[in-house]
């Protein structure tokens, strides 16, 4: 491909920007901003379900619909951050991410949450990629490299950890649009900052931004999904089928007109060096895994086991502590000892931690919840911080935010898909348990609508039957949960499995040739 060269692994020779750990600084605020964001919105799910009153349905959209549209505009935004420059676009993306997060925090209705996430979603699109491609064109020393992905993974990992506590804190004294408005001060800081310390960087000989590759991407990803997502919720309909064939339709074209393009948006050749393949399925296949279980836990620990927010944040802490330490690591010991045994032996813990929150019940101790989170944590550090790594140290740097945004867009598609189908089953199982007798009609339905719905709609029966509904309610929704979690462990075992195999002789100094 014209512009493009083959890719070495440096040795540090190459100049050394002497500001790149303040830019690192910068460039981690990014993550930390997407990441607080994210969690924070499942621990105000519960509030957010007792002010707006969404249907069980409208729930799953609040939680999906950003990933959804992230995961259909990453390629398209990393490739736009190559041609434009990638300081440029990060700064443009984090002052329109703490715009859009005010009107998040200020939505009135379900429909206008569901825009407001949508549009946060398109603004999130430009940061992450953006934030990887920078540090592979600061960082050229590999094994500085890997220090500085670490760093940025485990801030994404201290940011899962801030968001629930500091939202945690914000829902015991304020309504639940504040867990959206703590995005303003990061944003302001970034900007401020990262105008006078970022470098600015970017493909040379890129070429044109390909629009009709931009919507084919876009449509592909957002069709496929919501097939998915539909065919999950209700089972095969007309509707869903169309939306899988056109979805499939779009990323054939997409695929087909990137061998035709001089200038394509994504280089499809990437995919044929394996070790970048195996990074990319790992991150996708872990993070469908885990997404059941970050999405419903916090409904779990405050619904079910009656933890207030901050307690319920608190809770959630050790899977960020585990993630942070190892990930600090990752690099090291990947170099120590082998890539895909850090990768499959970290995907394994994880698997095996998901498999034992099948053994939860409604008044599990939290020592076994805490050391599962812990393991979990400790697994993802490892895995998540050397594919990454394994993804940038596979490509020339003039490419690093497209392949950075194959990197986010397979964690973002993973977290679409994972909160579509394990958040079905969960919804499915929960959806048929029965009411207790004389549960009215209208009650029953709201009860069946969410568990947030059924403590909800118990406040207006007799004690009796306001305990049973809420106890029957509880009993289903946990059982879902079980149920996800085993799949999901079934998911992460398989998925370590292939990581054996795929990356195998992958290492992070590797580079790769066009």
């Amino acid at each position: 491909m014209s512009g493009t060269r083959q890719a070495v692994a440096t040795t540090g020779t190459e100049a050394k920007s002497p500001g790149r750990w303040l830019a690192l600084s910068v460039l981690v605020l990014a993550v930390l901003l997407v990441a607080v964001d994210a969690t924070v919105l499942g621990l105000a799910t519960p509030a957010l379900s007792e002010d707006l009153k969404p249907s069980g349905t409208q729930l799953l959209w609040i939680g999906d619909i950003y990933s959804f549209v992230i995961a259909g505009l990453l390629v398209s935004m990393g490739s736009l951050g190559d041609r434009i420059g990638r300081k440029k676009l990060l700064l443009t993306g984090a002052t329109a991410f703490g715009a859009v997060s005010v009107l998040n925090a200020y939505a009135t209705s379900p429909e206008m949450m569901i825009v407001a996430r949508a549009l946060l979603g398109v603004a999130g699109a430009t940061l992450m990629p953006s934030t990887l491609a920078l540090i592979r064109n600061i960082f050229h020393d590999p094994k500085e490299r890997s220090l500085a992905i670490g760093i940025w993974g485990a801030t994404a990992s201290a940011g899962a950890a801030i968001g629930p506590v500091v939202g945690g804190a914000l829902l015991q004294h304020f309504y639940w649009g504040s867990v959206f408005l703590i995005n303003l001060p990061v944003m302001a800081v970034l900007v401020l900052v990262g105008v006078k310390l970022l470098p600015e960087s970017r493909n040379p000989v890129a070429g044109p931004w390909d629009l009709i590759s931009v919507g084919l991407s876009l449509f592909g990803v957002i069709g496929v999904v919501y097939a998915v997502k539909e065919v999950a919720s209700h089972g095969a309909s007309w509707e869903a089928g169309i939306a899988a064939l056109a979805g499939a339709a779009c990323l054939h074209a997409f695929v087909r007109r990137q061998y035709t393009l001089s200038s394509p948006l994504l280089d499809m050749r990437l995919f044929r060096h394996r070790g970048f393949s195996g990074a990319v399925l790992a991150d996708l296949l872990t993070v469908f895994g885990l997404s059941g279980l970050v999405f419903f836990l916090s409904q779990f620990l405050q619904l079910v086991q009656g933890r207030e927010p901050l307690e319920a944040g608190l809770a959630e802490l050790p899977a960020a502590i585990g993630a942070v330490a190892t990930g600090l690591l990752a690099g090291r010991y990947a170099r120590r000892y082998s890539v895909r045994g850090i990768v499959a032996g970290g995907l394994a813990a994880i698997g095996l931690a998901l498999a034992v929150i099948t053994l939860v019940h409604r008044e599990t101790g939290y020592p076994l919840l805490g050391a599962a989170l812990l393991v979990v944590g400790l697994g993802a550090g490892f895995s998540f911080t050397v594919t990454a790594d394994v993804i940038l140290s596979s490509v020339p740097k003039e490419q690093a935010g497209s392949a950075s945004a194959v990197s986010e867009t397979a964690y973002e598609l993973g977290a679409a898909l994972g909160i579509a189908l394990l958040g079905s089953v969960v919804t499915g199982v929960y959806r048929d348990f029965t009411p207790p007798a004389g549960t009215p009609a209208d009650t029953a339905a709201a009860a069946h609508e969410s568990l947030g719905g059924a403590v909800e709609a118990s406040a207006g029966l007799a004690p009796g039957t306001a305990e049973a509904l809420v106890s029957a309610a509880q009993d289903a929704f946990v059982d879902g949960l079980r149920i996800a979690s085993g799949v999901g462990a079934a998911v992460l075992l398989a998925t370590a499995v292939a990581a054996w195999f795929l990356l195998k002789g992958q290492k992070l100094e590797e580079g790769i040739g066009h």
